[in-house]
Protein backbone atom coordinates (compact mmCIF):
# COMPACT_ATOMS: atom_id res chain seq x y z
CA UNK A 1 0.00 0.00 0.00
CA UNK A 2 2.97 2.34 0.78
CA UNK A 3 4.13 1.83 -2.98
CA UNK A 4 1.34 3.29 -4.23
CA UNK A 5 0.86 5.71 -2.18
CA UNK A 6 4.20 7.28 -2.98
CA UNK A 7 3.40 6.68 -6.69
CA UNK A 8 0.64 8.39 -6.76
CA UNK A 9 2.65 11.55 -5.29
CA UNK A 10 5.44 10.92 -7.65
CA UNK A 11 2.61 11.17 -10.08
CA UNK A 12 1.60 14.42 -8.90
CA UNK A 13 4.82 16.16 -8.45
CA UNK A 14 5.71 15.20 -11.74
CA UNK A 15 2.74 16.76 -13.39
CA UNK A 16 3.35 19.64 -11.18
CA UNK A 17 7.02 20.21 -11.78
CA UNK A 18 6.38 19.47 -15.63
CA UNK A 19 2.83 20.19 -16.21
CA UNK A 20 1.28 18.90 -19.82
CA UNK A 21 -0.33 22.08 -22.47
CA UNK A 22 0.13 25.31 -19.82
CA UNK A 23 -0.10 27.77 -22.62
CA UNK A 24 -3.09 29.77 -23.81
CA UNK A 25 -5.33 28.66 -26.94
CA UNK A 26 -5.91 31.74 -28.85
CA UNK A 27 -8.38 30.19 -31.01
CA UNK A 28 -10.33 28.37 -28.03
CA UNK A 29 -13.71 27.36 -29.16
CA UNK A 30 -14.26 27.00 -24.92
CA UNK A 31 -12.68 28.39 -21.90
CA UNK A 32 -13.80 28.93 -18.60
CA UNK A 33 -11.73 30.24 -15.23
CA UNK A 34 -11.91 28.54 -11.85
CA UNK A 35 -11.02 30.25 -8.53
CA UNK A 36 -10.60 28.58 -5.56
CA UNK A 37 -11.23 31.17 -2.58
CA UNK A 38 -9.84 28.83 0.14
CA UNK A 39 -6.41 28.42 -1.36
CA UNK A 40 -6.32 30.60 -4.01
CA UNK A 41 -5.93 28.66 -6.88
CA UNK A 42 -6.67 29.94 -9.89
CA UNK A 43 -7.17 28.01 -13.46
CA UNK A 44 -8.43 28.81 -16.85
CA UNK A 45 -8.69 25.62 -19.11
CA UNK A 46 -9.10 25.94 -23.15
CA UNK A 47 -10.54 24.14 -25.38
CA UNK A 48 -10.08 24.00 -29.02
CA UNK A 49 -13.09 21.80 -30.60
CA UNK A 50 -13.41 20.68 -34.48
CA UNK A 51 -16.38 19.06 -35.88
CA UNK A 52 -17.28 17.73 -32.16
CA UNK A 53 -13.55 16.56 -30.95
CA UNK A 54 -11.51 18.09 -28.66
CA UNK A 55 -8.07 18.96 -30.87
CA UNK A 56 -6.44 21.11 -28.74
CA UNK A 57 -6.81 21.27 -24.21
CA UNK A 58 -4.72 23.11 -22.46
CA UNK A 59 -4.66 25.46 -19.15
CA UNK A 60 -2.80 28.20 -17.59
CA UNK A 61 -3.17 29.47 -14.26
CA UNK A 62 -0.99 29.58 -10.24
CA UNK A 63 -1.77 27.30 -7.79
CA UNK A 64 -0.81 24.43 -5.16
CA UNK A 65 0.80 21.17 -6.66
CA UNK A 66 -2.65 19.22 -6.66
CA UNK A 67 -4.36 22.17 -8.88
CA UNK A 68 -1.45 22.27 -11.07
CA UNK A 69 -1.39 18.77 -11.28
CA UNK A 70 -4.66 17.92 -12.09
CA UNK A 71 -5.24 20.35 -14.82
CA UNK A 72 -2.57 18.79 -16.12
CA UNK A 73 -3.80 15.88 -16.09
CA UNK A 74 -6.99 17.10 -17.28
CA UNK A 75 -5.68 17.96 -20.55
CA UNK A 76 -3.75 14.29 -20.67
CA UNK A 77 -6.98 12.80 -20.41
CA UNK A 78 -9.53 14.86 -23.18
CA UNK A 79 -7.29 15.71 -26.39
CA UNK A 80 -9.47 13.44 -28.86
CA UNK A 81 -12.07 12.95 -26.64
CA UNK A 82 -15.99 14.08 -28.20
CA UNK A 83 -17.43 17.49 -26.76
CA UNK A 84 -20.64 15.32 -25.63
CA UNK A 85 -18.56 13.16 -23.65
CA UNK A 86 -17.18 15.87 -21.26
CA UNK A 87 -19.95 16.44 -19.49
CA UNK A 88 -19.86 12.29 -18.20
CA UNK A 89 -15.92 12.47 -17.63
CA UNK A 90 -16.52 15.32 -15.30
CA UNK A 91 -19.40 14.21 -13.42
CA UNK A 92 -17.16 10.24 -12.85
CA UNK A 93 -13.85 12.81 -11.78
CA UNK A 94 -16.71 14.60 -9.07
CA UNK A 95 -18.42 11.33 -8.22
CA UNK A 96 -14.44 9.71 -7.34
CA UNK A 97 -14.35 12.09 -4.39
CA UNK A 98 -17.05 11.10 -2.69
CA UNK A 99 -16.68 9.49 0.74
CA UNK A 100 -17.44 6.06 -0.10
CA UNK A 101 -16.51 5.40 -3.64
CA UNK A 102 -13.91 3.85 -5.12
CA UNK A 103 -11.55 5.13 -8.53
CA UNK A 104 -14.55 6.11 -10.84
CA UNK A 105 -13.48 5.36 -14.81
CA UNK A 106 -13.20 8.46 -17.42
CA UNK A 107 -12.57 5.66 -19.78
CA UNK A 108 -11.96 2.06 -20.05
CA UNK A 109 -8.57 2.53 -18.30
CA UNK A 110 -8.99 5.53 -15.77
CA UNK A 111 -5.20 5.06 -16.10
CA UNK A 112 -2.39 5.72 -13.18
CA UNK A 113 -2.34 9.82 -13.74
CA UNK A 114 -6.37 9.70 -12.76
CA UNK A 115 -5.48 7.03 -10.30
CA UNK A 116 -2.98 9.41 -8.99
CA UNK A 117 -5.66 12.23 -8.93
CA UNK A 118 -8.21 10.50 -7.37
CA UNK A 119 -6.19 9.12 -4.29
CA UNK A 120 -5.99 13.20 -3.30
CA UNK A 121 -9.28 12.09 -1.43
CA UNK A 122 -7.31 10.53 1.77
CA UNK A 123 -6.91 14.61 1.99
CA UNK A 124 -10.47 15.98 2.13
CA UNK A 125 -9.28 19.80 2.59
CA UNK A 126 -7.51 19.30 -1.06
CA UNK A 127 -10.13 17.79 -3.21
CA UNK A 128 -11.31 21.45 -4.08
CA UNK A 129 -7.55 21.82 -5.99
CA UNK A 130 -8.19 18.70 -7.18
CA UNK A 131 -11.21 18.90 -8.72
CA UNK A 132 -11.52 22.99 -9.90
CA UNK A 133 -10.22 22.54 -13.08
CA UNK A 134 -12.62 19.82 -13.97
CA UNK A 135 -15.48 22.74 -12.84
CA UNK A 136 -13.40 25.14 -14.93
CA UNK A 137 -13.57 22.55 -17.78
CA UNK A 138 -17.31 21.96 -17.06
CA UNK A 139 -18.09 25.44 -16.71
CA UNK A 140 -16.19 26.14 -20.71
CA UNK A 141 -18.70 23.77 -22.38
CA UNK A 142 -21.81 24.76 -20.74
CA UNK A 143 -21.34 28.50 -21.30
CA UNK A 144 -19.71 29.62 -17.89
CA UNK A 145 -17.09 31.99 -17.93
CA UNK A 146 -16.12 31.62 -14.44
CA UNK A 147 -16.76 28.91 -11.70
CA UNK A 148 -15.68 28.55 -8.26
CA UNK A 149 -14.77 25.48 -6.21
CA UNK A 150 -17.43 26.05 -3.61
Amino acid sequence: MAEMQDLYQEIILEHHKRPRNQRAITNATHRAKGYNPLCGDEVEVYLYVDNGLVADVSFQGQGCAICMASASILTDQLRGCHLEQIADKCRHVFESFEEDSGLVATGSDPGKEMQALIAVKRFPARIRCAILPWKALQGSVSGQKAVSSE
